[in-house]
């Protein structure tokens, strides 16, 4: 294995790998991160930042506390200066025929110690002046004649210039990230919080450092990009009118599936241990390559005392408010929301919608939601956009919190919202279904904090809001049932104690700290 340039730098003892989260970005995978950093003040992280561009990310929204004590941050898309070409110190041809196998595998779902194999042999070959280094993949006439093959292989209906700059656009990332790695000090753990390209970064330190690497997946990683695939109109459909199978995906799209789920396998095969939040999502990791041996589920946490104290702070009756806090993003299904108001008005005319949550990640579908809104003449009183804003204030405002989402994980805000006193009505996705009816039968005797509904189904949507917002005998007991669940099994305590043990074996595995020499 070639020889990587040390980083004198000290180490850490654990690096987190975040794309697209944590400091830049709010929500609730940055709270969780936020406060995993807090809690354990007496280890010392290293937060590495994965963006798109730069631009997307005008600043730092989460101040970095002390125990932080290095931040860097790689944005897979911008237009760095390419370093300059060195000469190869291994055969392109030797080199191809391994990225050509590796590729085989992966089409094949080979053994994943095959797959390992592979990787682990490639991966240093990567680095600026090795025979498969960012040059290579650029411009040289291996990587042409393997591209031009797989095209007259496997191409389907797209043109070749479609091809050439999709792949070249999908793979230029994992170059930077292999670059990007080399900037971060040494770490005696690894932890990234999804697959994809923190994944990837997470597969290359782990297998360059021979430091354990930890997985915890909020939501499923390849399961979302798959949604945001088949929703995207950035791609475009090259097939003729007459040639289209609307059950039939366009190629593209499929070549940007095969390729998240490729980066997802990687990362499952180098992980130490796989941690997700729910049952569900754990076995949605073992049908897409995760060892069941290194699974697990550890379900989030709040601090439930700070958001039980604004109980005190809620009216005597229920307020006419129904809320989604969330980004405006598609995968929310915003616009199922917005409709089942409009139709649930029609019943009880006092009752206030409210959007909580940031408009800047989607704008055009943000806009898309207020015209819909217009449309369904339902004034800024009746349906608030509020955009990103401290919750703390609005909850003892809020009578009931709704969950469009066509995806969800675990939400940290339907925990928060139980905690101070605000059933809910979710659709069937994610963990959201044993949230509200419960998880075992300790849990499920505790009855149901809302209602449980399909997706994209306005009005089962806005008949479950009125049941319980015209009944409070129903919206009392569906409260009830929310604030003992949180206390009695999504306490932050039970949440930080199991992170405590994993931390502790995986920091300290009988294996030296290397810097980046290997």
């Amino acid at each position: 294995m070639s020889k990587w340039p040390r980083n004198p730098s000290t180490a850490v003892d654990v690096c987190l790998l975040l794309e697209g989260t944590y400091p830049r970005i709010t929500g609730g995978v940055a709270h969780w991160v936020a406060h995993l950093v807090e809690h354990f003040r007496e280890l010392r992280f290293a937060v590495a930042f994965i963006g798109g561009n730069a631009a997307d990310y005008p600043a730092i929204v989460y101040p970095l506390p002390a125990n932080v004590s290095h931040y860097g941050e790689c944005f897979i898309h911008g237009t760095d200066p390419h370093p300059p070409a060195r000469r190869s110190r291994a055969s392109q041809v030797t080199v191809m025929a391994e990225v050509d196998e590796l590729h085989q595998c992966l089409h094949q779902s080979a053994d994943r110690t095959v797959l390992t194999q592979h990787l682990r042999r490639l991966l240093p070959l990567m680095y600026p002046g090795q025979a498969l280094d960012r040059e290579q993949l650029l411009r040289g006439r291996g990587s042409w004649e393997l591209l031009t093959h797989y095209y007259k292989t496997y191409g389907r209906e797209p043109s070749f210039t479609d091809y050439f700059w999709t792949t070249r656009f999908m793979h230029l990332p994992l170059w930077r990230l292999v670059e990007f790695y080399q900037t971060l000090p040494p770490a005696r753990l690894y932890h990234s919080v999804s697959t994809g390209f923190a994944g990837f970064l997470g597969t290359v330190a782990r297998y360059h450092s021979q430091r354990p690497l930890l997985l915890t997946e909020h939501g499923i990683y390849n399961k979302e990009r798959k949604i945001d695939l088949l929703l995207s109109s950035t791609i475009q459909d090259s097939r003729q009118f007459l040639e289209l199978n609307r059950a039939q995906m366009s190629y593209i799209r499929e070549l940007w599936i095969r390729f998240f789920t490729s980066l997802g396998r990687f990362c499952y095969d180098a992980c130490d241990d796989i941690v997700t939040l729910f049952e569900t999502n754990r076995q949605r990791q073992i049908q897409d390559g995760a060892d069941p041996a290194k699974t697990r589920c550890i379900s989030n946490g709040i601090d439930v005392p700070r958001f039980a104290a604004l109980r005190s702070l809620r009216p005597a009756t229920c307020p006419p408010v129904v809320a989604l806090v969330g980004r405006v993003v598609p995968i929310k299904d915003v616009k199922t929301f917005i409709q089942a108001m409009f139709l649930a008005r029609k019943t009880m005319p006092d009752l206030q919608g409210w959007l909580v949550g940031s408009m800047d990640e989607d704008p055009e579908y943000a806009q898309e939601c207020q015209q819909f809104a217009r449309s369904l003449e339902l004034s800024e009183l009746h349906m608030r956009f509020m955009g990103h804003q401290s919750v703390d204030a609005l909850y003892p405002q809020i009578g009931l919190i709704v969950f469009s989402s066509i995806s969800e994980g675990q939400p940290l805000v339907l925990l928060e919202a139980y905690a101070a006193g605000i059933p809910a009505v979710v659709t069937d996705v994610g963990a959201l279904r044993e949230m509200v009816q419960g998880t075992n039968p300790q849990d499920r005797a505790l009855g149901p904090s809302g209602r449980v509904v399909p997706m994209a189904q306005a009005q089962t949507m806005a008949e479950a809001i009125l049941a319980l917002m015209t009944n409070p005998a129903l919206w009392q007991e569906a409260q009830g049932s929310a604030m003992a669940r949180v206390e009695q099994f999504y306490d932050a305590r039970l949440m930080e104690n199991q992170y405590r043990e994993l931390y502790q074996r995986l920091i300290h595995v009988d294996s030296p700290v290397q810097c980046k020499g290997g």
